[in-house]
């Protein structure tokens, strides 16, 4: 019996022992999605990719919260293994691999309501003179509307997170932001909490795109030996939950 329960002890620790160890960082500031709370990183991809790696025996994976331009920065330095919920730029971030999307996103131009007495449904000309603001390291809007602000036809305004732009935008300081819909809802029902919103100043306007979110993987491998088989275990899991129905359950329980 004492040598059974060594034997099953030596069977348990050497499964414990074979883990990979992998660290994936989150967007620190990007409610619902992913955001840090009371210092731990929380939001819809966030609970929905801890279920994912919960299904992988194979590997211990912790999640840290990073600003979006530093996880961005260090990826492409090849610092770190996965950073989400990256929108698939194969052109413009060639150093992440874009594998089955996670969630799709409806991205939006919110304005002040008085931007917005003429209605304005198409992006981006019916923007032109404006100042639009926008997530740090967020690449959003469109070739054409990149166009348009390197020809200073619109001001393009960026600073860190939904909350601050939001801010700017309830104050008058910018015109409008462009963000995923329901990012903007969001964060609007938290500051009318706070008494920073009056509920009612901030109106939608044109639907930009629909984008979708994904675990962005390191392009370049090198540094991280098990990222085939870290990929394919997480594909596996990630697309058997879109199936059974399970992530859009975990969306509906977080927003409500």
């Amino acid at each position: 019996m004492r040598q059974l329960l060594v034997i099953l002890t030596l069977i348990w620790t050497s499964s414990v022992v074979a883990q990979t160890k992998v660290t994936v960082y989150g967007d620190d500031s990007y409610p619902p999605y992913s955001y840090a709370e009371n210092g731990k990183i929380t939001g819809i991809y966030t609970v929905i990719l801890k279920k994912v790696f919960s299904q992988m025996p194979d590997y211990d994976v912790s999640i840290q919260g990073v600003p979006w331009k530093r996880g961005l920065a260090q990826i492409k330095a090849g610092e770190i293994f996965a950073l989400y919920p990256p929108y698939k730029r194969p052109k413009q971030r060639p150093y992440m691999q874009y594998d089955g999307p996670i969630l799709d996103e409806k991205l939006v131009v919110v304005c002040q309501q008085s931007k917005l007495k003429t209605p304005r449904p198409n992006w981006p000309d019916d923007y032109i003179g404006l100042t639009i603001g926008n997530n740090s390291g967020f690449s959003a809007g469109g070739d054409k509307f990149h166009e348009l602000v390197k020809a200073k036809k619109i001001k393009l305004d960026e600073v860190k997170g939904t909350e601050r732009n939001l801010l700017k935008l309830i104050s008058g300081r910018t015109d409008c932001y462009m963000n995923d819909a329901l990012s903007i809802q969001w964060e609007l029902k938290q500051l009318q909490k706070m008494g920073k919103y009056d509920g009612k100043s901030i109106k939608e306007g044109a639907v930009i795109s629909s984008e979708q979110g994904y675990l962005g993987i390191i392009t370049d491998g090198k540094k991280f030996p098990f990222k085939q088989d870290f990929t394919q275990q997480y594909l596996k899991v990630l697309n058997e939950m879109k199936s059974s129905g399970e992530i859009d359950k975990i969306i509906k329980d977080f927003v409500n």
